[in-house]
Formats: structure tokens, C-alpha cells, sequence
């Protein structure tokens, strides 16, 4: 014998029934079935919503009632024909008046009690069955239908009645040794008192009246019939990663519907928990997939003790605490005493081991009467100062971390903590059983989406982890990063086991975002149909996502920009940046931006700041940090500085020079940011605070080379213009260094204290001598290095090879 339920979608359109059919139809062929079906379409909603509106005095449930009228028509024409099409038409239009009158009267009494809610709610499964077993019946079934109200006998709570199970086991044991049809069709949800008045199983019935059937009838199997493939591992709306649980124990099935999971409802267990009766749930639109299995036995088949991570929404948190608590017995019990007398159900507990605080979850349309009256309880105490006023907290959620084999596994719940504490998910209040069967968190509503993401991240997607970046920049260094990201995805994936997503991206003009990542193939078409761009919105917009290992990266160099790190910072987004502002700017937001990046466990990396890819500040750190101490800085930072003095020579100009250094990417759109020497000036004041001296950028000596005037040019046409004019100055620079069998570099210096940036002339055998093209060169003198430098070199400048440096920046926060 088995059981078959079906429900959601299943039972939502013509098209579907006729699936659920076929699947009736091949579980009956060896075995005798019940079938218990719940409202066609989620007709129970929606009943309760126009009774709402009626007792609202809204005339718009007369359309909902049209609408609901309709829907069943278009099911009966979809699926009968001939007279069994009229005759299931009329019988249901009789009950739809029916109910249509009961509406009427909501309306003109302007209320519905429970007993009335109950007798709305049937209509729904008795159309729903009879409909169902028409159809069952013309495509040659061997069916017959049974009203669920004359087998399940309950009290006289309406809405949730509670099952007679003496009785109501007795009837359907009696009324099955007596059926002899293949398909037994059952309403779900639906039962009556034993004053024989209509009454409702409550929340998932209808998984609820196929358990006690099942129990009943001592079934080889439950099956529950839904939409979705079975029990997750979360929930596949909020996480794409998310997959079907196998197996399950009942337990487990227990934790994960209790903390939200709505394919299975806790009660539905219950009946063939005590009979060892497995409970599969499986797919209609999807029939072949394999589903969830639950059962007594579980044999994990991996070394993973999680068996899933559920969240319920709308939960409320009160806190009672005060100094007259500690000690004195008798809080606790007054507490749940008086939300029990208010019928107000607690979903989690929590209590300091100081005695300080009890903390009670509770769902948020109970929160302000359980308020009111806990306040009211405690009145006393509160006006003596021996406890505070009751405490709300609402719009929270309860994540919990399910499975039971988790009290034999180490380091569950810190690896849970952690991974939230990390994306700045804040935990409010915690809870874990002696069982060790969950964890529970309550967190912020809006946090959820995230922490069930870095949740699932961390217990099923081990071998990926999701990046996200945000991009601020895509000139010619971001759409050179752009490309290596989409270039080296299957790699990076394959061998570091990181999934990198760019999901948002701006430059001066627009901004884009989608959470599932911009097709890195039309990035640019994508962005020229953005929106209006501004740091702070483009800021705003990332917290709104709110993704886990989220990454913000900066390839401009705009001052506004680089004051929007620390908000990144304190969202828990590491920060990569390129711009060399925030860095060289005072040192107040410099140490600012430091401290904030350890206090919220989010990477700061600023390698491209100096010497474009070339590992400058990693060096300097892992001196730094193992114990040496910088005493001198000799280097040569620009890339394009070098570039430019490599290519001058007597036989060209220094205009014609420049402009092919811009030309090709090495200088910023003004060059003049690269010839003032203020470019280098910041990169030497970056290594010089990395070392751990404290500097500002006015005490590094800047000594120009450039002709009066060229620096105050009123634009880069007027600058050029004065450069070109002034050759001969440019030339007789370089005719003195060749006098001396040198050559022109602009070098960086720090020693003792000192430090400067200018234009020298180098003399042959120096390690600057022949540093040729782009190229960078960085000799740091330490303790350990003294006489023979510890030498960087490689090239400075070029759109690939900072795209590179980022690159590996992301990567590095990636794995912090």
C-alpha cells in the first residue's frame, strides 16, 4: 500500500492534474494507492484574503471570488469532456454559490470566526478531490473518491483541531478492508469534530492527512508530490548553489521543516515516525529526479555531519535583563508563564549564564502583545529599577544549521560564526540543544540572503568559493582586468577553487549591477545602459546586495572615490585598490582605513600603488613583519618617467616623446601628474608609511625639472604647447648627463628621516643605469640588507601588468 499526496503546483492547472495522473497511474499498476490532494491552486489563500476584504468592507472580494470561480472553470474544461464535463460543472458551480454566499455573509457581518474559517477553507480540497476523481475516472482508473471529513475525527479547535487518532484509525482501516478500487482520491486538510462539524488540520494539513493515512493504513511508503525536487540543502530561491538532501533522518527532516523548510510540515512526520515509515518527497513536473528519502537510518554517504540550512523570517527578539535578576529564582518561569497564558508560542530561548538576561524569539505579529504583557508582569520590578523595560528587537530571522550527526564532528559552530562574522552578518542571539541536532542564529532580516549563501559556502561549496566584485573604473587597466578575469575564469576555478563574479561595475558616466554577474562579454553594453554614477550611490547599491565576499575595486584616481574605503571596510568589503590617493592622502585616514580593515576582518591591498604588478608592498611587509627594519629606500617608481627619459634623445623632442608615453597608456590622461613627480612622491610616502614611519606628503622634497609655467597650464593642449616651446631646456639636461657617461632618471630616496623625489643623473655601473623601458626598480637597505640591497625589479607601467596586480590582489583577499 502506499500513500500519495499532492499539493502546490501540482494540483494548479489542467496541464499539471494530468501529470499527477500519469504518476497515479504508474504507482498503481502493482499496488493499491490513496491519493490525497490539497486546493487547486492555492484556492486557500486566497479564500482567506477576499474574507479579509469582505469583513473590510472592500466589494473587491467579489472579484477575487471571480477570479477563483474562473480558475476552476479552466481546470474542468482543460481536463473533462462530454457529460462528465457537464455534469462536474454543474456540481461545482453549485458549490461555488454556496460559497459566494458565505462570503456574502463575512461581508454583511463584518467577521469570521474560526468555526466559519473552517467551513470556507474546505470548499477548497472538495472541489479540488472531486475534480481530480472525474478526471482519474474518464481516462479508465479504477477510482474512487472519499471525503477525508468521514475518516478523520478531531476536537472542536477549529483552524488546528487535533486528531482523534482511536477513532479515526479505526475508520480507515475499516473503510479500506472494504474498498476495492486500485486509487482511493482523498481531500487533504479537512476533517470533522465529534459533533460532526467541519474542522481544519492547520498549517501543511494536507501533508498531515496523507501521514495519518499512511500511519493508518501501515503504508510501505509516503510520498509527497510538490514542485520542487525535493528537501535542500537551503532554500533555492535565495541560493542558486543550493541541491537536493538525499537522505534524511526524521529528525533531521524534524530541524529543517521546523526551522522553515516549507516542503515538509513538522506535524506531517509525527503519525509515521512511531511506524518506521519512509517519507519521500518528489517532484511532479520533474518525476524522474530522485528527490529527498526520509527514514529512520541515515548512512551518510560523505564525511559532512550538515544536512541543511533553514531560516524562518518575521521573528521578534525580547530581552529581559537588570541586576535584581541575578540570583533570584522565579523570572524564567513568570516569563514563559505569561506568554503561554497569552498563547504566544516561543520559537527560540536563550539565557546568560550570568543570569543577567533571558532573551525569548518570538514571530512578529505576536511581538507587541507578548510586549505588553511581559511589561505588565514585570511592572513592579521595572518601577523599583531591579529590571530594564522589556527590550524589542523585530524584522530578525532564525538561521539554523542542521544534522545529526554534528555533536560527533569538532568546530561546527566556529566555522558557522566565523564564516557570518566575516561577511558582517551580526549575531543577536544563539541557541544549540544538548543534542547538537542544530545551531541556531537570530540575525537582521535583510542579512539572510547572505548569510545562507556564506552558509551554504562553507558546509556544501568547499571546493568553490564565490567572489563578487564591484568595479570602479574600466579605462584601459579595468578593461584589462576585465578580460584576464574572464580569460582565466575556468582556470581559476579549476585550481585555486574560486568562482570570481563581477556584479557590479561604473566609470565616469554609469553604473550597472546584477547580483548574478555581468556577461563579461558585453560588459561595456551592459554599463551604457546604466544609470548615473556617484561613489556614495555606487556604495549604497553594494551594501543593498548585500553579497557575501564581496570585494570593492578601485582603478581610478579620483579623490572621492578614495574616500568611500572606509565605508566598504566597515560593510565587511575588502577594498583593492589601485588609486594611490587614500594611501598618500593624511595620515589620520591612511591609519583610519588600516584599522578598520583588522576591526572588520576585511583585506585592505594596495599593491599596485607601487610598481604597478610588481610584488613592492608584499615585500616590504614580509620584511616588516618578520622583524627586519628599512634604513634606506633607493627606486626608480615610474614607469612612465623611465619610459619617457629612456626614449629621449638628441635625435627626437621631449613633446613628441611625451605624447607617445600617453599614447600608449604609460601616463595619465594629464601627464602632467606623472612629470610633476607628485605621482612618485605618493608611491615613496606609501613604502615610506609601510615601514612604519609616520609621514606626510609635504615633507618629501619634490624638485621639478619642468619649465616655469608648464605645471599651471590652464589644460594638457596649453601644457604641451610650453613643453614643446622649452626643447632646448629638455636637451640640455640631457647633453649635461652624457658629459658625464650618465644617464637621466627620476629617483625616489628615504634615509634617516629624509626623504625626496627628482630628476638625477646616474652614472654607468649603478644598478639604475641600465634600467630600460617601463621597468621599476626598488632597492630597499634593513638591517639584514646593508650592503647589498634587497632589489625589485620588473616592469612599472602598462595597463597589463597592473590589470595583473590587481588580479592578484583579489586573489589574496580572496583567501584571507
Amino acid at each position: 500500500m502506499k500513500v500519495l499526496k499532492f499539493g502546490g503546483t501540482s494540483v494548479g492547472s489542467a496541464k499539471n492534474i494530468k501529470k499527477v495522473i500519469e504518476i497515479v497511474k504508474s504507482s498503481c499498476e502493482n499496488d493499491q494507492i490513496a491519493v490525497v490532494v490539497s486546493a487547486v491552486g492555492g484556492i486557500t489563500d486566497k479564500l482567506m484574503s477576499a474574507s479579509q476584504k469582505a469583513i473590510d468592507n472592500d466589494l473587491n472580494y467579489k472579484n477575487d471570488f471571480n477570479k477563483l470561480k474562473q480558475q476552476h472553470i479552466d481546470v474542468i474544461e482543460g481536463l473533462l469532456s462530454g457529460t462528465s464535463l457537464v455534469n462536474t460543472t454543474d456540481i461545482i458551480l453549485e458549490k461555488l454559490a454556496e460559497l459566494e454566499r458565505l462570503l456574502d455573509g463575512i461581508f454583511l457581518i463584518k467577521e469570521l470566526s474560526p468555526k466559519t474559517t473552517d467551513k470556507l477553507l474546505s470548499f477548497g480540497e472538495l472541489m479540488s478531490s472531486l475534480i481530480i476523481f472525474e478526471a482519474m475516472q474518464e481516462q479508465g482508473l479504477n477510482v474512487q473518491l472519499k471525503n477525508s471529513q468521514n475518516l478523520i475525527v478531531t476536537d472542536s479547535n477549529f483552524t488546528n483541531a487535533a486528531v482523534q487518532f482511536d477513532e479515526t484509525n479505526s475508520n480507515i482501516k475499516t473503510y479500506f478492508e472494504h474498498n476495492k478500487k486500485m486509487v482511493t482520491i482523498l481531500p487533504g486538510f479537512i476533517s470533522k469534530s465529534e459533533d460532526e462539524e467541519i474542522t481544519t488540520l492547520g498549517r501543511g494539513g494536507s501533508d498531515y492527512t496523507a501521514a495519518i493515512m499512511a500511519a493508518a493504513l501501515k503504508a510501505d511508503i509516503l510520498e509527497i508530490w510538490t514542485d520542487v525536487s525535493g528537501m535542500f540543502t537551503t532554500n533555492p530561491k535565495l541560493v542558486k548553489q543550493a541541491k537536493p538532501i538525499k537522505r534524511l533522518s526524521y529528525k533531521e527532516a524534524i530541524e529543517l521543516s521546523h526551522f522553515g523548510a516549507k516542503v515538509l510540515y513538522p506535524p506531517t512526520v509525527l503519525p509515521v515516525l512511531s511506524k518506521n515509515i519512509p517519507i519521500r518527497i518528489k517532484n511532479t513536473l520533474a518525476p524522474d529526479q530522485e528527490g529527498t528519502l526520509i527514514s529512520k537510518d541515515v548512512i551518510n554517504g560523505n564525511n559532512n555531519p550538515i544536512k541543511g540550512i533553514s531560516n524562518i523570517n518575521g521573528i521578534s527578539l525580547l530581552t529581559l535583563q537588570g541586576h535584581g535578576m541575578v540570583g533570584i529564582p522565579g523570572f524564567s518561569k513568570r516569563l514563559f508563564e505569561t506568554l503561554a497564558r497569552e498563547k504566544i508560542n516561543v520559537v527560540i530561548a536563550t539565557q546568560a549564564s550570568s543570569e543577567h538576561s533571558i532573551c525569548v524569539g518570538v514571530s512578529d505579529q505576536d511581538a507587541r502583545l507578548a510586549k505588553l504583557a511581559l511589561d505588565e508582569e514585570f511592572e513592579n520590578e521595572i518601577s523599583l529599577l531591579k529590571i530594564d523595560p522589556l527590550v524589542l528587537e523585530q524584522q530578525l530571522s532564525i538561521v539554523a544549521v542542521v544534522g545529526e550527526k554534528m555533536k560527533n564532528h569538532q568546530g561546527i559552530s566556529g566555522r558557522m560564526f566565523s564564516m557570518l562574522g566575516k561577511n558582517n552578518v551580526n549575531i543577536r542571539a544563539i541557541a544549540q540543544g544538548a543534542s547538537e541536532r542544530n545551531i541556531t542564529a537570530i540575525i537582521t532580516e535583510k542579512d539572510v540572503k547572505k548569510a545562507l549563501n556564506c552558509l551554504h559556502e562553507a558546509f556544501f561549496e568547499v571546493e568553490t568559493k564565490h567572489i563578487n566584485l564591484f568595479i570602479a573604473g574600466v579605462g584601459n587597466v579595468g578593461a584589462s582586468l576585465l578580460e584576464q578575469i574572464h580569460t582565466q575564469e575556468d582556470y581559476v576555478k579549476d585550481n585555486l577553487k574560486l568562482k570570481i563574479k563581477v556584479v557590479g561595475l561604473s566609470n565616469s558616466k554609469s553604473m550597472a549591477f546584477d547580483s548574478d554577474g555581468i556577461d563579461l562579454n558585453s560588459w561595456s553594453d551592459v554599463l551604457d545602459n546604466g544609470t548615473q554614477t556617484h561613489p556614495i550611490e555606487f556604495f549604497e547599491k553594494a551594501k543593498e546586495l548585500n553579497l557575501r565576499n564581496s570585494v570593492f575595486v578601485d582603478i581610478t584616481a579620483h579623490d572621492a572615490i578614495a574616500k568611500t574605503y572606509a565605508h566598504y571596510l566597515q560593510e565587511s568589503i575588502a577594498v583593492v585598490a589601485c588609486n594611490k590617493i587614500a594611501c598618500s592622502s593624511n595620515i589620520e585616514y591612511y591609519e583610519r582605513l588600516k584599522k578598520l580593515s583588522r576591526k572588520y576582518n576585511a583585506p585592505f591591498l594596495f599593491e599596485t600603488n607601487v610598481g604597478a604588478g610588481l610584488p613592492v608592498i608584499d615585500t616590504l611587509n614580509h620584511l616588516i613583519a618578520s622583524g627586519d627594519r628599512i634604513i634606506a629606500i633607493n627606486a626608480v617608481l615610474s614607469g612612465s618617467l623611465n619610459f619617457i627619459f629612456n626614449n629621449f634623445t638628441a635625435d627626437n623632442n621631449f613633446h613628441d616623446v611625451v605624447k607617445q608615453a600617453q599614447k600608449e597608456g604609460y601616463t595619465e590622461p594629464d601627464p602632467r601628474i606623472d612629470l610633476s613627480g607628485i605621482d612618485v612622491a605618493r608611491k615613496l610616502l606609501i613604502l615610506i608609511r609601510e615601514s612604519g614611519a609616520s609621514i606626510e606628503i609635504e615633507e618629501i622634497k619634490n624638485e621639478s625639472f619642468l619649465p616655469n609655467g608648464a605645471l599651471e597650464a590652464i589644460d594638457v593642449a596649453a601644457f604641451y604647447d610650453i613643453i614643446k616651446n622649452k626643447d632646448d631646456e629638455f636637451k640640455a639636461l640631457l647633453s649635461a648627463a652624457q658629459k658625464q657617461n650618465a644617464r637621466l632618471k627620476y629617483v625616489a630616496e628615504y634615509k634617516d628621516g629624509s626623504a625626496s623625489v627628482g630628476l638625477k643623473e646616474i652614472p654607468e655601473g649603478h644598478p639604475f643605469y641600465n634600467l630600460e623601458g617601463k621597468d621599476n626598480i626598488v632597492m630597499f637597505y634593513t638591517n639584514r640588507y646593508k650592503d647589498q640591497p634587497l632589489i625589485v625589479k620588473g616592469a612599472g607601467a602598462g595597463a597589463a601588468v597592473t590589470a595583473s596586480g590587481l588580479f592578484a590582489d583579489i586573489i589574496r583577499a580572496s583567501n584571507i
